[in-house]
């Protein structure tokens, strides 16, 4: 793939300027924090607008509510809701990226039209429950359990660091329905309603919790939740390969989109340099400030064409090994020499939220400890080297298959 800058085609020129005046007119005025409950709803209410649309899952098939574009205007769409800090969607919502993708891969046809299209329009907000308290990242050593109970399900469990702020409206989680001993083969994924009986969800008090739009992290008990059979996404005992669809997404992006086209923290960097002042000059005239600048330039840019190559790969379904492993691991470990470089670059002023002093407007306070957060979501930085071996073959005699994401 080649990621040299090209200018768009005339047909994309079209699309650009339709896209640039429909985003203009569309996204909200936002005051104060977005994650609060007014400008929570406008965005929602500007993802329900981008569904209609068809823009909200752009390559996602028409047919289960998706827009059925390509990849070139998927990027667009993108690239114009960056213009404005935003993203598709523009809140948290893992299901349609992640869940989503897994139910196209694995679902029913009933399951296709019933469960896709309110996700990939926007009428619902979805949340992945993964990590368990009793098994970390290792998914598959989950205690949450689903018996059966004639055309339902009886799911008991504890979920840790889940979702965001706002309550959800569905949740898709991997629950062990077979004999604890047959490891991988005894896991099945569900839908489950956020509020359907016995589910209790309770924020977490977390190190990245407090930061400009960073919201929160929960804690989400399911006691005795009776979900219909129905809901059981990829046949039973058959979730780890459901969840190899999502952890390979996941992997490859981040399980977003944004960081392809939106401001990094280089570009973020260069504007506080601009403003802050060093000796009556600006920052950015300083020869030591400008070294150190380059180097997160370099951190950044790497992380953002690896995970540009890497959806490109699964949405022209490349074959993949390795790659979605290497971009997460990547985004992962250079989180600290950026932060080392900034801290140096701004000093003090890095970790303060005075608005008499701090240029950054306390977003590289919250980066600094967000860094540290960020080696373990989404697998730690360990269990993506422990993959990145497997499917290059290190130590096995078979080399591990890549997840499964087209149907």
């Amino acid at each position: 793939m080649d990621f040299t800058a090209t200018p768009d085609t005339p047909e994309q020129q079209a699309f650009r300027k339709e896209v640039r005046a429909w985003v203009d007119e569309h996204v909200p005025t936002y005051v104060g924090d977005k994650l609060s409950p007014e400008n929570y709803a406008k965005s929602r209410q500007l993802g329900r607008d981008l569904g209609a649309k068809g823009w909200l899952r752009p390559t996602a098939p028409q047919e289960y509510g998706g827009g059925g574009l390509s990849l070139e205007k998927a990027i667009v769409i993108m690239e114009e809701l960056a213009r404005h800090d935003l993203s598709a969607p523009p809140y948290y919502d893992s299901g349609g990226f992640l869940g989503g993708a897994s139910i196209l891969v694995w679902g029913t046809e009933e399951q296709k039209q019933r469960l896709l299209p309110p996700i990939f329009k926007g009428e619902i907000v979805t949340w992945q429950l993964l990590t368990a308290p009793e098994a970390g990242s290792d998914l598959a050593g989950t205690n949450t359990n689903a018996v059966r109970d004639g055309d339902d399900y009886i799911i008991n469990g504890e979920k840790i660091f889940i979702g965001s702020t706002h309550i959800p409206d569905m949740m898709w989680t991997i629950v062990r329905t077979g004999p604890k001993e047959n490891r991988h083969k005894n896991l099945s994924w569900f839908m489950i309603p956020s509020d359907a009986p016995g589910v209790t969800i309770r924020p977490m008090d977390m190190l990245g919790n407090e930061g400009p739009g960073s919201g929160h992290k929960n804690t989400i008990y399911l006691e005795n939740v009776r979900v219909p059979a129905s809901s059981l996404v990829g046949g039973e005992n058959n979730g780890w390969q459901v969840a190899s669809t999502h952890l390979e997404l996941e992997h490859a992006s981040g399980g977003s989109q944004v960081s392809l086209v939106g401001k990094t923290w280089a570009h973020h960097a260069i504007d506080w340099a601009r403003k802050m002042q060093k000796n009556g000059r600006p920052l950015i005239e300083d020869a030591e400030a400008r070294d150190q600048l380059v180097d997160v330039f370099i951190h950044t840019e790497i992380n953002r064409l690896l995970r540009t190559r890497n959806f490109w790969k699964i949405r022209t379904h490349q074959p993949q090994t390795y790659e979605g492993s290497q971009g997460n691991y990547y985004g992962k470990i250079s989180g600290l020499p950026i932060t080392t470089a900034l801290h140096e670059m701004f000093g003090p002023y890095a970790v303060t939220s005075d608005p008499k002093w701090d240029v950054t407007v306390a977003e590289l306070e919250h980066y600094l400890r967000a860094a540290i957060v960020a080696l373990h979501p989404a697998g730690t930085a360990d269990i993506q080297k422990v993959i990145m071996a497997r499917r290059i073959g290190m130590g096995r005699d078979e080399t591990e298959a890549a997840g499964k994401t087209v149907e």
